[in-house]
């Protein structure tokens, strides 16, 4: 049975991050990230920062019960979503920097999960009407984005060299912005709003397809920016278990006043 309320999501990521911590599992990587966002978005919901709370908790609960129904489906053997697939696939390999792992991971929840949410949750009120709160949760994501560099400055300290490749547009894990994830999901929000169901599932299937082929690109590497990958693991944690600790346990961001309602 699938979390009805944000404290509910929080306790079972938490459940997800122990048996990750024990089984040195990479996918726990980002779930250590997202527990955080989550927590986050929690805290301002009690506080009353949103301009539509018990709505914001709606939106919250389904965007994040997509990664939990996925993290399910490969614990029972079956197969989640193609993004997902290949980001937990990825997760078997010892070869990935930690940040392709986290990149993967939010590049199926901010590009398939994010709109398919909101456009779920945007009955009966209609699509425009949580603009505002989406808005929100794409904020708290950006804080995502903050937290994972500042774990990652003493978990790969050689990251910053990817910086060398900052101007070489052939590369999907330079250009990878989460910015241009949220936007693209609002627009794919867009797309499935109003659609019936088999279109509704047949529009998801397509972008599904797209998406998980962007997550192959952001497992691959040629050139310099290979060589490259190779010495930034060279000098980088290996231990998931520790590397999951360091992301879980950092003092996480706080939300800030923009994404708050005025």
């Amino acid at each position: 049975m699938q979390p009805q309320t944000i404290e509910e999501i929080i306790s079972t990521l938490e459940e997800i991050i122990d048996t990750c911590i024990r089984t040195e599992n990479r996918i726990g990587y980002f779930a250590a990230l997202y527990h955080k966002v989550t927590c986050a978005v929690r805290d301002g919901i009690a506080n009353g920062d949103f301009e539509d709370d018990p709505r914001m908790e709606r939106l919250d609960v389904r965007f994040a019960n997509r990664y939990i129904l996925a993290w399910q489906q490969l614990q029972k053997g079956e197969k989640p979503t193609n993004s997902w697939a290949i980001t937990f696939e990825a997760a078997k390999k010892v070869k990935f920097l930690v940040m392709q792992h986290l990149m993967l991971g939010m590049n199926a929840h901010i590009n398939l999960d994010l709109g398919i949410a909101a456009a779920e949750v945007s009955n009966p009120e209609g699509l425009p009407a949580i603009r505002k709160d989406f808005a929100a949760i794409n904020a708290t994501l950006g804080l995502l984005s903050g937290d994972m560099m500042n774990a990652l400055r003493r978990i790969s300290p050689l990251l910053s060299f990817m910086g060398l490749h900052a101007t070489r547009n052939n590369s999907i894990l330079v250009q990878f912005s989460i910015s241009v994830a949220r936007d693209g999901a609002w627009t794919f929000a867009e797309d499935l709003y109003g659609k019936q169901v088999t279109e509704f599932d047949n529009c998801c299937a397509v972008r599904d397809q797209s998406i998980a082929e962007l997550g192959k690109g952001l497992t691959q590497a040629t050139g310099l920016m290979r060589i490259t990958i190779w010495l930034i693991h060279l000098f980088e944690w290996k231990k998931p278990s520790k590397i999951i600790k360091e992301l879980r346990d950092r003092q996480p961001a706080k939300l800030k006043a923009t994404t708050l309602k005025p």
